[in-house]
């Protein structure tokens, strides 16, 4: 390190040190490395009277964890004997240094001269802080940033994060308005805000992190084999080295940050900050969980301006220090296996941080988390199906932990979309509230992009088939055969073959059978199996999963079916060309399909979407750019594809669960349907159908589905009472499902006749 000048009174070294052993470690080095220049401890120095020149030297000893297995670790066996290799006790020190001396390391920070430091102090700190306060925590966090050069950036975490926020002028300006504007004394809402930030902010510690991961890792070591997309990870590492990360995964389980934060930790990325809900405060493990980086916030705090304050606070601080950040977008567990509609507060929050610091470089994350089979979709299905959550405690945490060891349940996928910036995406997003739900649906169709296809999902996609029928092997392995080839052609993440053909296959059917998914009879000349009675749920969950790679094909044989029938020639505007206006007809009817299903799916802009279902064209029909379409053309293309025909696995659901929503609804006549009792009504309603066989999807009696469809009707004033015609408006709402839910049929017919 070259310093101004070399004698003692040009610099001096600052020591953070806890014991005797670690000074003398600290004047050791500085006697090798700085001859003349003099130690002093970092809470004595008399910073405020050195000379403008002096430069001061942050050190301080580092202890690093026994080589165990190739690797420095910190071992359950450590924490069991109350040791932290990290911070090890003073009697202990002198015998690690001479039996271990690898384990002890002297680190300094960047120097800076006591000029350079009242320059900064001028600039970013309030009044009221001391100077030689102030350039404590400086030292402190410069020794930090050495120290991370020898242990790794997993251990980078935020140290006097309360006192930092606190002290800033940042701070101080922005209580100092709201106090004016809430008519209150400003120390009275600078010390509420300071009391609120401790409530959230996470102290994280190292052997905390360590503990969190050694014991929270076994709730899913043992249950999945997790893979992880390296080149992609490789270059999130080199991002991370000048932006901020924030990853917004997809939620699938309770396990998914736990899945996340091993991935990272054993990449060397440094700890998230996860933002989660304070429901799951759960004692012990909640005391770990702060210290480890989760930061317990309230469900609901819109009207309380002074903690909304402090969180827009904390959240500043840590996207301008570049810590990273994770939250679940989606604001809860996917109930369905589709992603739920995007929740938009926390995301308001953080570009209200970003936007406080004009030099902060975010990039968002997006990020895909699947598994192969999930213990816990039981109890999710039990939700859809009405049934109360259970609520979350510390006999719910063994309960959950206990079912997690015992299970095999394959692999857990980790995928990352392509990150993208926060401030860009915001410009091109525009302004008013629009253009958070324009960055979250940037984020939603980006989680969609990068979530593989299972071999789970394909196997129930074939088995929730055209009819409520078992299957034999060979029939599953025809429906999935063109599957796999469509797959490859739009090079979408799809799963190895082997586990869809022969052997492969039957074994994925047979982890679905021991998991209670599917039944097997196998007393006949053929195996067979078959969607296991109560269970249609959970097997759409699995098959949901992959659904939004197939729902614009889905929609392309839906209109093309409603081409072959002439019907939209009729009411297409003719100007001579009868080709066009049966390709403008078809568009203009796939547009209204998507119209039906945008409550359920992420969809783009018309143009984009259009676009898209040309590319699905392309596969069927490349010809389509070329020939005259005609209703021959459209009923013949549509015969040569039955066998890999997907609108019927795809739809029934949703357009059955809108069947049901809208016979409730003309059966209120012109009254308003109030949520809670009407979607009761549709469940019961629903599994009335189901059983006398008019609701073809058995899993559509679902109260997800049925909130997606009230949610549809609601948008087009289907609800509330006061419409002229509104009974009217009803009935026409439930002709236009039932019309789909008759193509469905047909398509379901040629899809039989071909297989037959």
């Amino acid at each position: 390190m070259e310093l101004p000048g070399a004698g003692a009174q040009d610099a001096i070294v600052l020591a953070e040190t806890r014991t005797s052993f670690e000074r003398r470690a600290v004047q050791e080095w500085a006697a090798r490395t700085h001859p003349g220049v003099p130690v002093c401890d970092l809470g004595d120095a008399d910073v405020a009277g050195l000379a403008p020149g002096t430069a001061l030297i942050p050190a301080r000893v580092v202890w690093l964890p026994a080589v165990r297995g190739g690797e420095r670790r910190v071992t359950m066996a450590d924490l069991l004997v109350l040791t932290n290799p990290h911070r090890p006790r003073a009697a202990a020190q002198a015998r690690i240094g001479a039996r271990s001396p690898d384990r002890v390391r002297v680190v300094a920070g960047e120097s800076a001269t006591i000029e350079e430091l009242r320059e900064r102090y001028d600039q970013a700190a309030h009044d009221d802080v001391p100077f030689a306060d102030w350039v404590g925590v400086q030292a402190t966090l410069a020794a930090e940033r050495a120290e991370r050069q020898v242990i790794g950036d997993r251990y980078k975490v935020p140290r006097l994060v309360a006192e930092q926020i606190s002290s800033s002028a940042r701070f101080r300006a922005g209580a100092a308005e709201l106090a004016e504007s809430l008519g209150r004394p400003e120390p009275q809402v600078v010390q509420e805000a300071t009391d609120k930030l401790s409530t959230f902010v996470a102290t994280q510690s190292r052997l905390m992190g360590d503990l969190f991961s050694a014991m929270l890792s076994q709730m899913h070591e043992r249950t999945w084999t997790v893979s992880v997309d390296l080149a992609t990870l490789d270059g999130l590492r080199q991002l991370n080295k000048t932006a901020a990360l924030i990853f917004l995964p997809s939620h699938r389980s309770y396990v998914d940050p736990l899945v996340l934060a091993e991935v990272l930790r054993k990449h060397d990325f440094p700890p998230n900050h996860v933002l989660g809900g304070a429901n799951l405060r759960i004692w012990p493990l909640s005391t770990i969980a702060r210290r480890s980086g989760t930061i317990f916030i309230r469900r609901k705090f819109g009207d309380d301006p002074v903690y909304k304050f402090a969180m827009r606070s904390y959240l500043a601080h840590l996207v301008e220090k570049r810590f990273n950040l994770e939250w679940y977008i989606e604001g809860g567990r996917s109930r369905t296996g589709k992603l739920r509609k995007p929740m938009l507060g926390l995301l308001s929050y953080v570009v209200d941080a970003t936007e406080q610091i004009p030099d902060a470089n975010v990039m968002v994350v997006p990020t895909s988390i699947v598994y192969d089979q999930l213990h816990e979709v039981g109890a999710m299905a039990q939700e859809a199906a009405g049934g109360a959550k259970k609520a979350e405690g510390l006999g719910w945490l063994v309960s959950y932990v206990n079912a997690q060891r015992k299970l095999n349940l394959g692999t857990a996928r980790v995928r990352f979309g392509e990150p993208f910036s926060l401030r860009e995406a915001l410009a091109e997003a525009g302004e008013g509230r629009a253009r958070l739900e324009k960055v979250a649906f940037r984020v939603m169709e980006s989680i969609n992009a990068a979530t593989p296809i299972s071999a789970t999902s394909l196997a129930t996609f074939a088995l929730l088939g055209a009819e409520e029928r078992a299957f034999t092997e060979r029939e599953v392995e025809e429906i999935v055969a063109p599957l796999l080839d469509y797959i490859d052609r739009r090079g979408l993440p799809g799963p190895d073959p082997a586990l869809l053909r022969g052997l492969g296959l039957r074994r994925t059917l047979g982890e679905l059978t021991g998991a209670g998914v599917l039944d097997l009879y196998d007393g006949g000349t053929d195996p067979v199996w078959s969607v296991a009675a109560g269970n249609h749920v959970v097997a759409a969950y699995y098959r949901n999963g992959a659904l939004h790679h197939l729902v614009n094909r889905a929609i392309v044989e839906l209109a093309m079916l409603a081409a072959s029938s002439g019907k939209l020639a009729t009411v297409a505007p003719l100007d001579g060309d009868e080709g066009a206006d049966l390709l403008a007809a078809s568009q203009a009817e796939a547009l209204r399909i998507r119209d039906l299903l945008k409550f359920e799916f992420f969809f783009p802009p018309k143009e984009p979407f259009l676009s898209l279902l040309g590319a699905e064209l392309d596969l069927i029909a490349p010809e389509w750019r070329t020939v005259v379409p005609s209703v021959e053309w459209a009923q013949t293309t549509l015969r040569e594809h039955a066998s890999v025909l997907m609108a019927r696995r795809t739809l029934q659901p949703f357009f059955d669960a809108q069947l049901v929503v809208a016979e409730q609804l003309v059966a209120l006549g012109a009254e308003p349907a109030e949520r809670e009792s009407f979607l009761a009504a549709c469940l019961g309603y629903g599994h009335q159908l189901a059983l006398q066989g008019r609701v073809k999807a058995r899993d559509s009696v679902s109260k997800e589905l049925y909130s997606a469809a009230f949610e549809l009707a609601g948008n087009r004033g289907l609800v509330e009472a006061g419409a002229e015609d509104l009974l009217a408006d009803r009935q026409a709402f439930l002709a236009e499902v039932e019309e789909l839910r008759s193509r469905l049929a047909q398509l379901a017919a040629i899809e039989q006749a071909a297989h037959a």
